[in-house]
């Protein structure tokens, strides 16, 4: 398989600066969506590069100063869950894409995206772009920035789990474990919750 099929199309289509881009933290019940837009220099080899799902945490962790290191450029952002709540994920997933391919230090003129969704009721991808299903899988960039979310949000609820340690987030990452709904019958929701997440509780 060519871990540069997509990279070396866009280039052939005269694009410059062709970013990744991908999202982590659809589908927990707390916590924000984080994303992720890398550009590598074209044909770098990473070894053990590949889609964050598949690789170890202590995997990926080790990968996350090696993608920033060898990336021309890189950004991470985020959505809080307060505004996930007030818009819907989908909204939430296309605006944080957004914000991480607007905050490369080197603008890209084209982005790889993950998945097959562009835009949701209230943000959309608005630089110029490419919808990959299971590109994380299928492009280098996809993949790097498929690393660099997941690291950088399993951090911040490392983080959130200090603040609110009741919930246990250093264990679950927010997602709906049954030890995650236990504790939320226990304690309710906290501040970061997602509320529009939690209707069956």
């Amino acid at each position: 398989m060519d871990f540069w099929q997509y990279e070396r199309e866009a280039r052939e289509a005269g694009f410059q600066a062709v970013c990744g881009c991908d999202e982590a933290g659809a589908g927990p019940l707390a916590g924000p969506v984080y994303a992720a837009a890398v550009i590598l220099p074209f044909g770098t080899e990473i070894p053990g590069l590949n889609d964050s799902k598949k690789l170890t945490e202590k995997k990926r962790e080790a990968l996350f100063p090696i993608v920033k290191e060898q990336a021309l450029a890189w950004s991470v952002a985020f959505v809080s869950a307060e505004e996930i709540d007030r818009t819907d994920i989908l909204s939430a997933r296309m605006k944080a894409m957004q914000l991480a391919v607007d905050g490369l230090s080197l603008p890209a003129d084209f982005a790889l995206i993950d998945g097959n969704r562009d835009k949701g009721k209230t943000s959309a991808i608005t630089t110029r772009h490419r919808c990959i299903v299971k590109g994380d899988s299928l492009s280098a960039s996809i993949a790097a920035a498929s690393i660099l979310a997941k690291v950088s949000r399993d951090h911040c609820m490392l983080e959130l789990a200090k603040q609110y340690p009741e919930y246990r987030f250093d264990k679950h990452k927010g997602y709906g474990t049954k030890l995650h709904y236990e504790l939320l019958r226990t304690y309710g929701p906290s501040p970061i919750h997602r509320r529009t997440f939690l209707k069956h509780l």
